[in-house]
């Protein structure tokens, strides 16, 4: 009989990270859209909606506060799944949620790497940021980069820059430039995706950041999609991958899923969608990510016990 991996997903609604409002809607609506089909747990946290976001382009810790809040409750349910042995599927929201679910998974998991999908490499601090919206600084945030404010509720070692792989960039501020290059983290860009191929890119980014690590957390901001493809998006740039080499690179990701503990889907904006086309889009990659989760790695699970 093969085992089925359980996954879980967890609904993070919040869109405090960016001063453009909506995607907080998306994990809601994309459960929403699972229900009929999906046998697992759906829970989801929602921001606080009398909050009041700032949107001051001077202010460099836009709702800093209400982030830890929202990140600590999020933590804490990530911590009570994972212990339950459960596979976490979290729903952005922006990116600022993944500070919470990464930051889970390396508690419980120990040693642990991470695989960040995405067209902005989310590593300024509070120091370098150009706009203040906190999803930029997620990567650094999980990474010790700096941003210790952002974090409060994780007592343990933040994952080891060497051991983090940024796939997609393609829209990188400056001084964010000269953060990736002292951290030691790795980037491959859009370019290097169309130059060395998709696989090629996944399986050395794979070989770096499972090095010395048990698992890794896996991180997929859908706005690695072209803007035509997944207008969808909060902060949307400009020549993304299409749908059909998004859907290659999660499959590609997911051939490795035995080696995944974790995993995120952000930044999702239905308020910025046309026609539902980026809803579709993110649909199908979740129902993807929960068919291989709890199939492919469950078998796996079955043989490895056995």
């Amino acid at each position: 009989m093969v085992m089925i991996m359980k996954t879980v997903i967890i609904g993070a609604g919040s869109d405090l990270g960016v001063h453009i409002d909506g995607a907080h809607l998306g994990p809601v609506q994309l459960m929403n859209d699972m229900k009929a089909t999906y046998k697992g747990e759906l829970l989801n946290l929602m921001q606080d909606e009398r909050i009041v976001k700032s949107r001051n382009l001077s202010d460099r810790k836009k709702n800093d506060v209400e982030i830890g809040k929202f990140n600590t409750a999020l933590y804490r349910l990530e911590l009570i799944k994972l212990k339950q042995g459960l596979f976490p599927i979290t729903l952005g929201g922006d990116h600022s949620v993944s500070i919470a679910s990464c930051l889970a998974s390396k508690k419980v998991n120990g040693q642990l790497g991470l695989i960040f999908v995405g067209a902005h490499a989310d590593f300024n601090n509070l120091e370098t940021t150009v706009t203040g919206n906190i999803h930029g600084t997620a990567n650094a945030a999980v990474t010790g980069w700096k941003c210790q404010e952002l974090r409060t509720f994780f007592d343990g070692e933040c994952i080891n820059p060497r051991r983090a792989v940024i796939i997609g960039a393609r829209d990188i501020d400056s001084w964010e430039r000269d953060n990736l290059r002292y951290s030691g983290i790795t980037v491959f860009t859009n370019e290097d995706l169309k130059e060395k191929g998709i696989k090629a890119v996944v399986d050395e980014a794979f070989l770096i950041a499972m090095e010395r690590n048990k698992a890794i957390h896996l991180t997929y901001d859908i706005g690695i999609m072209d803007p035509d493809v997944a207008p969808g998006v909060s902060v949307p740039a400009v020549d993304g991958l299409q749908e059909n080499e998004a859907m290659e690179l999660l499959n590609e990701l997911l051939k490795h899923v035995n080696e995944i503990a974790s995993m995120d889907i952000v930044e999702f904006n239905p308020l910025r969608d046309e026609e539902r086309k980026t809803e579709q889009v993110a649909l199908n990659m979740l129902a993807q990510t929960v068919h291989v989760v709890e199939k492919v790695k469950g078998k796996f699970a079955s043989q490895k016990k056995y």
